[in-house]
C-alpha cells in the first residue's frame, strides 16, 4: 500500500442475513467501490446469549414479531463452511476479508482459516484473555474504543503488545457507540488524541449518516 493511504474497510457486518449470496453481492459492491477490506462478525451464538434472552424492543419492534435474541443471532451465525465460501469469494474478487469475533472459539476459527487480520469490538476492549490470545497470532489489528476511556485502550493495547503484537501493526479506531451517531456527537479530535497521547496509528469507526465525517476523519489523519 503506499504510505500515507487512507485505508478503507467496508462493513458488512451480519447485513448478509445469514445468505451467502447476498454476502457475496455486498462484497462485490465494496470491491467495486474500491474498498480495502470488507468486515464481517464472527460468532458462535450458543457463546453470547442464553437461549430465552429477549430480544431488544427496537428490534421487536422492527421484525414485527416475538422472537429471542438467540434465535435472531442464530440466524446470522456464519457457519465455517460458509466462512470458506465468503473468503474464498473475497481472494477471486481481490479484496481483503477482515472480521470481529466474539469469542474464543470464533478467534480460533479465523486462525484456522488463515485469517490473521482481526478487528476487535469496542465490546471485548477489556476482555484481557481474548485480547492476550488475539495478540499471539494476528497480523494487522483494528481496535474499536467505543465507550472506553483513554486509559482503557492504552491498556488493551500494552497487553496486546506484551503478547506479540507490533505496535505498528496496531490501529485504534475512534467510534461513537450510538446508531446512528448524530454529528454535534462525533468527536473527531478524540482520535487526534489517541494519536498523540499513545503514539498509535488511529482511524475512524463511522456511525454516521452520509459521508461527510468519514471525509473529515480522513483529512484529520484517520
Amino acid at each position: 500500500m503506499k504510505k500515507n493511504k487512507t485505508i478503507i474497510i467496508a462493513e458488512i457486518g451480519v447485513n448478509h442475513n445469514g445468505n451467502i449470496n447476498l454476502a457475496k453481492k455486498l462484497i462485490d459492491v465494496a470491491e467495486k467501490s474500491g474498498a480495502d477490506f470488507v468486515k464481517f462478525q464472527t460468532f458462535k451464538t450458543e457463546n453470547l446469549v442464553c437461549k430465552n434472552t429477549k430480544a431488544t424492543q427496537y428490534q421487536r419492534h422492527n421484525l414485527g414479531k416475538k422472537t429471542s435474541q438467540f434465535n435472531l443471532l442464530k440466524k446470522l451465525e456464519l457457519s465455517e463452511n460458509k466462512h470458506k465460501k465468503i473468503i474464498q469469494f473475497c481472494n477471486k474478487k481481490k479484496i481483503d476479508f477482515l472480521s470481529s469475533p466474539f469469542d474464543m472459539e470464533s478467534l480460533n476459527l479465523l486462525f484456522r482459516l488463515r485469517i490473521f487480520n482481526i478487528k476487535i469490538a469496542s465490546g471485548e476492549i477489556n476482555n484481557f484473555i481474548f485480547l492476550k490470545n488475539l495478540a499471539k497470532k494476528a497480523k494487522k489489528i483494528f481496535i474499536s474504543t467505543g465507550m472506553s476511556t483513554l486509559s482503557e485502550v492504552s491498556q488493551a493495547i500494552k497487553i496486546l503488545i506484551k503478547n506479540g503484537a507490533r505496535k505498528k501493526d496496531i490501529t485504534a479506531l475512534h467510534c461513537h457507540s450510538d446508531y446512528p451517531t448524530k454529528l454535534y456527537d462525533v468527536n473527531l479530535f478524540a482520535m487526534k488524541t489517541m494519536k498523540e497521547k499513545l503514539s498509535i496509528n488511529v482511524g475512524y469507526s463511522d456511525h454516521t449518516i452520509g459521508n461527510e465525517t468519514a471525509i473529515a476523519a480522513t483529512a484529520l489523519g484517520a
